[in-house]
């Protein structure tokens, strides 16, 4: 599977999966609590997964985060380069491959429980390097930056509802198969 080579359908697809990632990131909402805001990003990094499946949904989140580490204004707030990626909320974004790599794992499965087990799991990995990279960067405690993180656990869990209630509405009308 690693051997197989992508297809220009694969390009395509990977290719409008990380746009979808870069819109979702824009569609920001500011929170009380600390400098990262709710956006619809995790949800479109979680949705690339399981409708692309491991690898491409992986390869759309990598793409992902190298044109914002390289300075494309694809982050929250149009903002981009290295600076965001190792600043507070960077270790959110460096863990969005595993998230997508988690989603697709679960979405081979054809079962929506494995799916939702599997996306949690991918989500656990990103709120702890998220909340390392927080507590790093801000000089605040692990159990303040979980506590600052966990107002977005219920907005979390919409978003893997929806993913879960739609991906195989969309995999069936762009013919993907996981």
């Amino acid at each position: 599977m690693l051997n197989k080579k992508l297809s220009v359908r694969d390009l395509c697809y990977i290719s409008i999966f990380t746009a979808v990632i870069a819109v979702c990131a824009q569609i920001s909402i500011p929170m009380p609590y600390g400098i990262v805001p709710l956006t619809l990003q995790t949800f479109a990094i979680m949705l690339a997964g399981a409708v692309l499946g491991t690898r491409n949904g992986t390869v759309s989140a990598v793409v992902y985060v190298l044109l914002g580490m390289a300075g494309a204004p694809v982050f929250a707030y149009f903002s981009g380069g290295p600076g965001i990626v190792f600043g507070p909320t960077g270790g959110f974004i460096l863990t969005f491959p595993l998230v997508a790599m988690s989603a697709g794992i679960g979405a081979k499965k054809d079962s929506r429980l494995w799916l939702t087990l599997w996306i949690i799991a991918g989500i656990a990995v990103n709120y702890a390097g998220g909340i390392l990279m927080y507590g790093m960067v801000t000089s605040t405690n692990l159990m303040n930056s979980f506590f600052i993180m966990a107002q977005f656990l219920p907005t979390e869990a919409i978003k893997i509802v929806a993913v879960v209630m739609t991906e195989k509405a969309i995999r069936k009308a762009t013919r993907m198969k996981t």
